[in-house]
């Protein structure tokens, strides 16, 4: 019997896989006016709607998390759900009304979760996405 990596041991190369997934969904995104455009990686929005994910649709919600909503969680944060159950991943975007001040990812499985804050152009790509989530509330907090 192979025992199950951590989501410690899991949490990088899950991470680099969805935020791969996301650029490319973001720039094609950002081009949808050119179905034919070849995008970085070589692919077209059309390739990239029809074949890894339209960013509108990607993820399973977008909301706002109230303080203290779980055990030793005094600060609200907004989350992108992208999956549920065994396992599981999120972005926790963590705003202090004009911006976002810290952007963490956080991937879990059955009892067990690990979380990475994002830095440098991880951080600017997500804080793009948070722009465009948030603007489409209707709730301000």
């Amino acid at each position: 019997m192979t025992e199950q990596l951590t989501c410690e041991q899991r949490i990088d190369a899950e991470l680099e896989s969805t935020l791969d997934t996301i650029r490319l969904m973001w720039e094609a995104y950002q081009n949808e006016d050119e179905p034919d455009h070849e995008l970085e990686n070589g692919m077209t929005v059309e390739e990239v709607h029809n074949d890894i994910a339209y960013y509108p649709e990607y993820g399973l919600g977008f909301d706002y998390v109230e303080p203290d909503t779980f055990d030793d969680q005094p600060v609200g944060y907004w989350r992108y759900q992208l999956s549920w159950g065994g396992p599981s991943d999120e972005f926790r975007f963590y705003w202090n009304g004009n911006r976002a001040y810290s952007i963490e990812y956080r991937f879990m499985d059955w009892w067990d979760g690990a979380v990475r804050t994002l830095t440098g152009e991880d951080f600017g790509l997500l804080e793009e996405i948070f722009e465009d989530l948030h603007s489409c509330q209707c709730v301000d907090y």
